[in-house]
């Protein structure tokens, strides 16, 4: 559903498998509204035709193996982890061959594969789709990623559940290499680039006027992202353009407190916080290769980001790695991430953040530039909220109970439902569950910091509920000392 990212103006509701007869009246009134507003009334993230990439909708092996996968699944049940096993390796980042040797399990996201996780038990390639037997397809053997696939095919914690426990300590513990490049990298350039970007970005990012931006945006909304960012330049008539290097560059994130003793030995450029604070970057040179270094984390832990030209990735990637040797370093994947996330209070988009959330509610107030007076785009609809309050808001909770949470649970506060799990996850640094989810005043008040402190909460998983409390700040480093460097 919803606007071609090829064509202003043509919109889709269309490939419902049947289900249209079901659907059909809601998703029809949303997409009335949408073709008049530019955008749908409720969250319709999972029907936008924008999750896709469009190198993928442009695929005809992608569409006919994908369109089979998900009519044969289609009353499976669906489980918290598993892949598809149709339309992969279309999009593959330049470390993939290096990773897959090490045992790298890989997800697909937006058409690439990304690290998932690292199996000790040697590589688990993603093989060519076997149409599950069908059509005279011969069905694969002993085919070992799927069977890992299936090894998780479990509402409990996975029989890998160590092993992501291990890159997520290796992080916290000593450091570890994410391979990041399926983000998308956008460079927004042009005379009116920061006129853009002022009316883009709910933070203050303006500066010299001219000047270009350079995006990292997550890979699995590149499109989205990509489609919303034209179509505000096309509708302001800016001056100013896009430009997609997402293909031409490899990213990878070093994260851990022996980060920057590890990239101090690789690096041409000194890593103190003095010359080179949190939130700031500069180009620099890995192994006689320039690439531009990043302080930022989003698994909170001090490290860097290194952006490379994909020729130049995996000699990078080397050099880290026999750097990082003797001080322990470790591959870790998306499952790591998810967890060391979580921990910190970092949001997960459509998960912690929807397009029918506000910042208010989701504890990003911050990242609005309310106290300057630079108009951008949603401001007025942010300073209406704050003037008439908040009425929902995330919440962080842990369990003692060490039980596996995936979203959807129920919020109970003081005997009464007033909210559900958006994300929830294990945090292996505090041995915790953690669950985030947006709760009301079931009598119908704003929901204030006191409001969530003084209830009783419990989470109720599959009809048994679990004591539960509420943090108003992050349970790990709340103090956010790590990401400066401070341990």
């Amino acid at each position: 559903m919803g606007e071609a990212p090829e064509v202003r103006g043509f919109f889709l509701g269309c490939g419902f498998n049947s289900a249209g007869m079901m659907l059909g009246g809601g998703c029809g009134r949303e997409l009335a509204h949408w073709i008049i507003h530019g955008r749908p009334e409720k969250d319709m993230y999972g029907y936008d035709i924008r999750r896709f990439h469009h190198s993928l909708t442009d695929n005809n092996r992608w569409i006919r193996e994908r369109s089979h996968e998900s009519y044969a699944k289609n009353y499976s049940v669906v489980f918290p982890h598993d892949e598809p096993l149709a339309g992969r390796n279309v999009r593959k980042d330049p470390l993939h061959e290096e990773l897959l040797r090490q045992g790298c399990v890989f997800q697909e996201r937006h058409g690439w594969e990304r690290p998932g996780w690292f199996s000790p038990g040697g590589a688990a390639p993603v093989l060519d789709y076997d149409y599950y037997g069908a059509y005279g397809q011969e069905h694969h053997k002993d085919y070992t990623y799927n069977k890992l696939l299936r090894d998780e095919y479990t509402f409990d914690f996975p029989p890998h559940h160590d092993i992501i426990k291990n890159e997520c300590l290796t992080c916290r513990n000593a450091l570890a290499l994410f391979d990041m490049s399926y983000f998308g990298k956008f460079y927004l350039v042009g005379p009116e680039a920061t006129k853009a970007a002022d009316w883009l970005f709910t933070a203050d990012v303006s500066k010299a006027p001219g000047d270009g931006y350079y995006l990292a945006i997550g890979g699995a909304v590149a499109q989205q992202n990509w489609s919303h960012i034209t179509n505000v330049l096309q509708d302001m008539k800016l001056q100013c353009k896009l430009l997609d290097y997402s293909e031409e560059l490899g990213m990878m994130s070093i994260q851990g407190p022996l980060s920057r003793v590890v990239l101090q030995e690789v690096l041409d450029t000194d890593l103190s916080n003095e010359a080179f604070p949190f939130s700031t970057h500069k180009l620099a040179t890995v192994a006689g290769c320039r690439v531009r270094a990043m302080r930022l984390s989003f698994v909170g832990e001090m490290g860097w980001e290194l952006h490379v030209p994909k020729a130049d990735c995996v000699k990078v990637y080397r050099a880290v790695m026999q750097a990082g040797a003797r001080h322990g370093i470790a591959n870790a994947g998306y499952r790591a991430i998810d967890s060391l996330s979580i921990e910190k209070g970092y949001r997960h988009w459509h998960a912690d953040l929807r397009p029918d959330d506000t910042p208010l509610e989701s504890g990003l107030a911050f990242t609005c530039k309310l106290k300057s007076s630079i108009p951008f785009l949603g401001r007025e609809a942010v300073e209406a909220q704050k003037a008439k309050g908040i009425f929902r808001r995330l919440v962080c909770f842990t369990t003692e109970e060490k039980v596996p949470m995936f979203g959807l649970e129920a919020v109970w506060r003081d005997g009464k439902v007033v909210g559900h799990i958006r994300r929830a996850d294990f945090g292996f640094a505090i041995d915790k569950t953690i669950a985030y989810g947006y709760i009301r005043d079931p009598a119908g008040g704003p929901v204030s910091l006191d409001f969530v402190k003084n209830g009783s909460y419990e989470l109720e998983r599959m009809g048994v509920t679990y004591p539960a409390r509420a943090h108003t700040k992050s349970p790990f480093d709340p103090d956010n000392k790590r990401v400066k460097g401070f341990y």
